[in-house]
């Protein structure tokens, strides 16, 4: 996944986004060890301490450990990773649902439309 940071919101809410996002798509998979700040911050482009910022709150919300002398993993614990990936699919599906009351559409009628989409298959 590429960094696509805008200057529209944080820098650190950004990354956090990146970061969960890797880790419920198991880019960084369960009791891995991830790439050190500096390794992201590089990657990113963005400065070590903003990459701070965000895996430090990455770890508040128990996704990352820090590991004294070996960096940050990743919790082994999958609930918690289920829950992440459940908390920001409805954070998507509500901002959808936002965008087309906007533009008129009612419950049915948005179900109706994404009945006839296509779903891709991988």
């Amino acid at each position: 996944m590429a960094w696509k940071l805008d200057s529209d919101r944080p820098i650190y809410a950004q990354i956090l986004e990146v970061m969960q996002l890797r880790i419920i798509a198991g880019v960084y998979r369960s009791g891995e060890k991830i790439p050190s700040v500096r390794e992201l911050a590089a990657e990113a482009g963005v400065n070590p301490n903003t990459m701070q910022k965000a895996l430090a709150e990455l770890e508040k919300e128990g996704l990352v450990m820090a590991q004294r002398t070996s960096g940050r993993i990743v919790t082994e614990d999958m609930e918690m990773i289920k829950q992440t990936r459940e908390q920001l699919a409805r954070e998507q599906v509500q901002e959808f649902i936002d965008k087309m009351e906007k533009l008129g559409f009612n419950k049915k009628e948005v179900v109706a439309l994404l009945e006839q989409m296509e779903v891709k298959d991988e």
